[in-house]
């Protein structure tokens, strides 16, 4: 019995495309390989349970370069580790007491205005009895937390402001994982060098200002003082 040619025969390597195939027989169809689409860039991965750390839970930095490049365009300053702002140098020091769990009547006291405003996108505390919770409630979710690095971006006297980008990782209580956060702070003094406003970005964001995003960070702020006890002197 003679071997009758298969239709479905593979061209030779030196074949090109489309395959030159004798008038008698059809070429063969193309072959069209479907490949899935690529995302690129960082996503940022939020929770509830850093509502008291007061940041947003961050990986990769894409989104702060350009939060960095867009305060350094506006201010023009250069951002540097502090040592070419040695008036904040002190401010730096309680701000970092504060984001690695540490904080203490003192710093409020020295730093802070009674009637201070603190603000990210779970949390809008109005007044010391409102934002000290949520600094004092920090070391009850977190086991540790530590400042990755912290670079000034602006830093003025008229009017008296302090921009600032860190990276902070935080180790979970009880579950030990760890989050890092990169953020842009906002920092309004008054005179005396206290805060009145202190706004923390989650990625150079501001916050959400939406109804229903209000009302949850009105929550949040309400219960925070419930269930933090604040340490007297």
């Amino acid at each position: 019995m003679e071997n009758t040619p298969s239709k479905h025969t593979s061209s030779s390597p030196e074949a090109t495309y489309p395959p030159q195939a004798p008038s008698s027989s059809p070429p063969p169809s193309p072959i069209i390989t479907h490949h899935p689409a690529r995302l690129s860039g960082s996503f940022p991965v939020t929770g509830i349970v850093h509502s008291a750390a007061s940041g947003a839970h961050y990986s990769g930095g894409s989104v702060m370069e350009s939060a960095q490049h867009r305060t350094s365009s506006t201010s023009q300053a250069k951002p540097d580790d502090g040592n070419e702002h040695p008036d904040r140098k002190e401010l730096m020091d309680a701000l970092k007491e504060l984001y690695c769990c540490r904080p203490t009547i003192e710093i409020f006291e020295r730093w802070w205005d009674p009637n201070a405003v603190f603000e990210d996108p779970l949390a809008n505390a109005h007044g010391f009895d409102q934002y000290a919770p949520q600094w004092f409630g920090m070391p009850r979710i977190f086991s540790k937390s530590e400042t990755l690095s912290a670079r000034i971006m602006s830093s003025t006297r008229s009017p008296n402001r302090l921009i600032y980008s860190q990276q902070q990782e935080y180790i979970v209580r009880y579950t030990g994982s760890k989050k890092v956060i990169d953020s842009v702070v906002e920092v309004d003094l008054n005179e005396d060098d206290k805060i009145t406003h202190m706004v923390e970005k989650w990625g150079g964001n501001d916050p959400p200002s939406g109804y229903i995003a209000n009302l949850l960070r009105g929550m949040n702020t309400r219960v925070i003082p419930w269930l933090v006890k604040i340490p007297k002197h």
